[in-house]
């Protein structure tokens, strides 16, 4: 597909990802010259309504949001391609550098310091979400979605999962989501801001041990780390706050966890 334009204006470069019925694709927009990702879901017999609805909704938000780390959105078109199947098409800007996942493949781990920087600025990213007027929900932030640019700042990608709420009790009713970084309440199909949270606590664990959170034992209810790195006794209880299976006695909001972080408040004893 190298070479091929796309509504006379995105040149394809390479494809990024493929999975069943959509792709990937970094390409760049011959008027500006910029680089973008363009994501293609297939519109054939084999598209669901709820994937479907996704793209739709993902497209619905990208164009509504704007922070500096997250991609921006930047076009929307349906396309026919060589082959003569229909694609609708989401074009964004492009963010150069390595996933946490990519990172974390290579064999490195993170340190305290290194952990807690990147969740200042993806807690800074979720109050962004959470603020809205409708709130949003990103439902799969794991090491994956999480790209470290050539900037050094994280960035939070990946928005093909997530869903408005009128109110942190609205159920989602989709069970959306990656093993492992969802919390209880997300496997029934209700998505919480608390949710977020959750899902940043285990992939916070995951930068700091090198593992999965599915990996990693559990104390009763809770993830068994400390072990498995050199933390300080602060930065831990906030991990378990992050994660606690409980959703009532989890951290509620991006606000409290940034502000509880930055204070290195102890929770009082359970």
């Amino acid at each position: 597909m190298s070479g091929q334009i796309l509504a006379d204006r995105y040149e394809i470069e390479k494809q990024l990802g493929k999975q069943a019925g959509r792709w990937t694709l970094l390409a760049r927009d011959v008027r500006t010259q910029e680089q973008v990702v363009v994501k293609l879901i297939f519109v054939d017999a084999q598209l669901s309504a709820d994937d479907k609805k996704l793209f739709d909704r993902e497209v619905s938000i990208l164009q509504n949001l704007s922070h500096p780390c997250i991609p921006g959105y930047r076009d929307y078109f349906e396309t026919v391609m060589p082959d003569d199947t229909r694609a609708l098409a989401l074009v964004q800007t492009y963010v150069p550098g390595k996933s946490l996942e990519e990172i974390l493949q290579q064999g490195r781990t993170f340190t305290e310091e290194e952990t807690r920087q990147i969740a200042k600025v993806l807690l800074k990213i979720l109050d962004h979400l959470h603020s809205q007027i409708t709130p949003v929900i990103h439902r799969d932030i794991k090491p994956s979605n999480v790209v470290i640019g050539t900037d050094r700042r994280p960035y939070l990608v990946d928005f093909g999962s997530v869903k408005v709420t009128l109110s942190q009790e609205t159920a989602a009713y989709t069970m959306v989501g990656t093993y492992g970084y969802m919390p209880p309440e997300q496997f029934g199909g209700r998505a919480l801001i608390a949710s977020d949270l959750y899902s940043l606590g285990a992939t916070l664990i995951s930068l700091l041990t090198g593992r999965e959170p599915s990996q990693i034992s559990r104390k009763g209810t809770r993830f068994d780390f400390e072990s498995l790195a050199d933390l300080s006794p602060t930065f831990a209880d906030w991990l378990h706050w992050m994660t606690e299976i409980n959703v009532s006695k989890r951290l509620q909001s991006a606000k409290e966890a940034l502000q509880v972080l930055e204070s290195g408040k102890v929770r009082e004893a359970l």
